[in-house]
This record gives structure tokens, sequence and C-alpha cells, in this order.
């Protein structure tokens, strides 16, 4: 997180007492911690053993996501039109029902063969664009709706998935209480398989040399952590000397998912969702994979009612920010991938 603030802003603020991770909670979330010059920027390779992260991607490809896989944010349906994503090199149409339920089904009208998108909903059904067929749940027997859930910040379809189980629903994180926090859900798509994607955010060691403009003082609390949980120190930066330190866990629920909750610190409880749907292979078996991010933000603090009245101006400032970090991890990403292609291998 970057956030530059006015400097009369800056200048006001009471230099606390200086501790990375205070016992007692200040009123004041700023802490005095000047980024650290680059030249005695101590490196991490050290610390960030390939084996080490690799233990934690074996341990989050064994968790079975049972099928589903996110397709968007809960706003990108709405009542009235559908709309179409590709999941696997498959074509799948969402839209609602008239309570608001989503649905789901093969993206192809099994008329003609018309992408179902952008088409008219009406009486829980989708109506072909081409000709007007009328297509839902129980319509067809050559067309067959998929599961679908709204879980209130993202969608969700299952599918038939290689080497998965089905199951009832997705693994959702803990999440703070919805009436008191806000989401924000940035896409990015990148060439890459969605473990590339898990991979990225299982080296959390990368982040003060990758993300200078974002994180500072970052440790990883190794007795704290396993194979399956990572445990981190971090400073989000605000400004060049001031920053927001917090204690912050990494788990997977299921292999194409990743989240970071904020477990100690300005906004405990605050998550961060990182799902990576495959989109599909090209000619060539070049992957296309989304990566799908939710941030929902909570305080505890009075104030903080008043950033969720002011969410819809935040947003845009919160997504910033999320693209920013994404477009440098993508590379990332899409670097493991090219050199994988390649038959090459470093470290593992």
């Amino acid at each position: 997180m970057s956030l530059r603030l006015p400097r009369d802003l800056v200048a006001r603020i009471e230099r606390p007492a200086g501790r990375h991770a205070p016992a007692r909670r200040s009123p004041n979330p700023l802490r005095l911690l000047p980024e650290e010059p680059r030249d005695r920027l101590a490196g991490t390779w050290r610390q960030a053993r390939p084996s080490r992260i690799h233990r934690s991607l074996l341990d989050a490809q064994g968790r079975n996501p049972g099928g589903w896989h996110v397709v968007g944010a809960s706003t990108d349906v709405g009542a009235s039109r559908s709309v179409t994503r590709a999941v696997g090199g498959r074509e799948v149409v969402l839209w609602r029902a008239g309570d608001g339920v989503l649905l789901a089904g093969p993206g192809t009208c099994p008329h003609l063969g018309a992408l179902l998108d952008n088409c008219e909903v009406m009486h829980d059904q989708v109506y072909c664009r081409w000709h007007g067929l009328a297509l839902g749940p129980g319509v067809r027997r050559d067309w067959l709706t998929y599961p679908a859930q709204d879980d209130g910040v993202l969608l969700w379809v299952r599918l038939p998935t290689e080497g998965e189980e089905p199951s009832d629903g997705p693994v959702l994180p803990v999440r703070p209480p919805v009436d008191a926090s806000f989401a924000t859900v940035v896409t990015l798509r990148g060439t890459c398989e969605p473990s590339d994607v898990i991979a990225n955010r299982l080296d959390p060691w990368h982040g003060t040399w990758y993300h200078p403009y974002a994180f500072s003082h970052l440790t990883v609390d190794e007795p704290a952590s396993s194979d399956d949980r990572l445990v981190v120190d971090v400073a989000f930066r605000v400004t060049r000397r001031y920053a927001v330190p917090v204690r912050a866990e990494f788990t997977c629920p299921d292999a194409r998912t990743i989240v970071m909750t904020i477990v100690d610190g300005e906004g405990a409880g605050s998550v961060v969702e990182t799902h990576a749907t495959l989109i599909s292979h090209d000619r060539s078996g070049r992957p296309t994979t989304v990566v799908t991010e939710a941030t929902i933000a909570h305080s505890d603090r009075k104030g903080f009612g008043v950033a969720r009245s002011l969410a819809p101006l935040l947003r845009p400032a919160v997504a910033s920010t999320a693209r920013r970090l994404w477009v440098d991890d993508l590379g990332y990403a899409e670097r493991r991938w090219q050199l994988r292609d390649r038959g090459e291998t470093y470290g593992y």
C-alpha cells in the first residue's frame, strides 16, 4: 500500500517512541520508519530459500478447490443482462434470477453457436440475442447449467476440473464483518499458470526489494510459520518517512487461492484474497491466467465508519495500488512460467 499524504498533515504527526510492533495501540497508526537506503538494504536471498517456497507451494497445490473458479466481482453481473467468462478453455455465461441468485451455464447457444454475452435476462432465463432462444435451469437436455455462487464479494462457478473432486461450495476464507468493512476487487491477466501466481505470493521475501514503494522493514517469523502458513511483520509505506507496521499471515485455502490476513496492528482482520483462474492455453501451449484480487478492509476505529461511507471515493486508490503491485508480481509469475517452458530450473 502506498499513499502520499499532504505535507502539512505529515508535519502534524506526533513522533512515537519508535517500536516496530508497539505493545499498546496508539491513536495514530503511523510510525516514523524512514525508507531504508537501497545501498544499505540487506539482501533477503538467503532467507528466501527455494526449498522453503517449494514446500509451501506443494502444500497449497495439494488443497482441493472442488472445481470452483473465481470468475469476477459480485458487481460484474447485474439483473438485466448476461456476462460471459472463459475458464479452462470453456465459455461460461453468468446471469441472475429474479431473486438475485447467480446462475451459470455454457456460454454458447445450442441453436447456432452464438456467444451468450450481453443478452437480455427475463423470467430467470437468458435470451439469445440472435434468435431469442430462452435458456435456463431445466430448459434443455443439451444445455445444462453449472453450480454458481455469489459470496457477496466474488463470483464463483463450478466446472468439471481434472484432478479435483467436486465440492458443494468453494472454501471461503474468514472475512471481516460485512457491516464493518468495504471491499475492492481488481482483475489482471498474465501469461502463466495459476500455480505461478500462488508461488509469487508464497515468496514474501521479495517485498522490500521488488516493491520498495509499498513495503519496508519486512521479516518472516519462521518460528511462527509452517509449510501451510507464513507469518510476516511488515510496514506498509505511506510516505518516505512514515509507515504503518502490521503483522500478517499468508494461507492457501485451496490450490488457486492465497489469502493475506492482518492479524495484529492497524486494520487487524482485514484480508487480501488473491485468486488465480486459468482462462485457456493458446495453440502453442501458452497459458493465460486471470488474477482476481479482493481487498476487504476493516478497522474497529470509530473513524472507519467515515471511511466506509467514502468507499466509492477510496476504492480507486486501493485498486490503483493493487494493480501497481500486480504489474510487478505478474512479471515474476510470468518469468517462472517462461523458465519452466524453456526447461530451465533454478533453486528447486
